[in-house]
């Protein structure tokens, strides 16, 4: 059986401005594969960086970008036991998910929680899985310990305070605007920063002599070196992101790139061992590449019954360019999501 989707292509990485509407033919799902309706993506600082050219995991050639969905099943293969036609799913991919429909091994789907709309289904399985990561497989997390969560009112900021609050954390969280800060305070943060010329010091304000445990950092340049340095003994710094090198434009700045990776921090291994702190780094397409993990932390992420993650701002199908240039622009709060026609 051949059907028809839509999707979003790009005929090469280096220019999102070439983003395109295509329409392409979909196969019937191989033996251990589900056929989903997509009814809704998210969008992810790692689509920008893809589609600039700036990701190292970027498929050669076209490519559709894309991480994270939800949708309706509506053809399975012959192996698949767990999901039926009609049941509603939310899931990840390496790329692709910005479509219509899409063929997925099964391992990589899970059921949209009950009560939960297609907009938060596709808004939770990346931010969730990184934070949980970050937190507790790389970040050790335990109750009384003092995390600064950078990007605070983002999609994975409000979920890694929400996880560090369970697990009984002091929570920080620093934001680029202050017309962010109500949110910071109804989300339960213990803390939060304004992210300025003056960080180091507020962050001692906000500290106010706790010890700083764990990092998320998305950040890089000063606020990088400021955190990293106000490590306590045994602290640890777990970077999954780059804000930094993201731009406003269609196409990166490379002149801007080039001096911003010139003057980029350096950590002195000699001084982590005197001074007993850690930086450790991951990306999701790590992960994605150990499916039995990302099902082990899915998993354990149903045990906490987190409420459903914020979607900040919704765009239709039409729309898609819109919606990733608002996303570039830094004002977002939660999650930008895309729905489907």
């Amino acid at each position: 059986m051949t059907a028809s989707v839509e999707a979003y292509e790009m005929p090469k990485a280096g220019n999102l401005g070439k983003l395109k509407r295509v329409t392409r033919s979909i196969e019937s799902p191989g033996e251990d594969e589900v056929q989903v309706a997509v009814k809704a993506i998210g969008l992810n600082f790692a689509d920008i960086f893809a589609m600039q050219g700036l990701y190292s995991a970027t498929p050669k050639g076209p490519f559709t970008p894309g991480l994270e969905y939800s949708g309706t099943v509506i053809h399975v293969g012959s192996r698949v036991e767990r999901f039926k036609a009609g049941d509603k799913v939310m899931g990840v991919t390496r790329f692709g998910g910005y479509t219509t429909g899409l063929n997925i091994d099964q391992q990589y789907l899970e059921d949209l929680p009950a009560g939960w709309t297609f907009e938060e289904g596709a808004a939770f399985p990346v931010q969730a899985l990184t934070a949980y990561y970050a937190l507790f497989t790389l970040g050790n997390l335990n109750s009384g310990m003092t995390v600064l969560i950078h990007s605070a009112a983002g999609g994975v900021g409000l979920l890694a305070n929400r996880m560090a609050k369970i697990a009984g954390a002091y929570t920080i969280g620093t934001v680029g605007s202050e017309k962010k800060i109500p949110l910071l305070k109804s989300e339960g943060y213990d803390g939060w920063i304004v992210r300025d010329a003056d960080f180091g010091t507020a962050l001692d304000r906000a500290l106010n002599g706790r010890p700083l445990d764990l990092v998320l950092e998305c950040i890089g340049g000063k606020i990088f070196t400021q955190g990293y340095s106000r490590l306590s003994p045994m602290g640890r710094m777990i970077v999954y992101g780059s804000a930094r090198y993201g731009g406003r434009g269609d196409r990166p700045n490379w002149l801007s790139l080039v001096s911003k990776f010139l003057t980029r921090p350096k950590i002195d291994p000699q001084k982590m061992i005197e001074t007993n702190r850690s930086v450790m780094g991951f990306n999701l397409i790590w992960l994605y590449d150990r499916a039995q993990l990302m099902k082990e932390i899915m998993g354990e992420l149903k045990t906490m019954n987190l409420p459903p993650p914020r979607v900040g701002h919704t765009y239709q199908w039409e729309e898609m360019y819109q919606a990733i240039k608002y996303f570039q622009s830094g004002a977002t709060t939660g999650k930008v999501i895309i729905k489907t026609p």
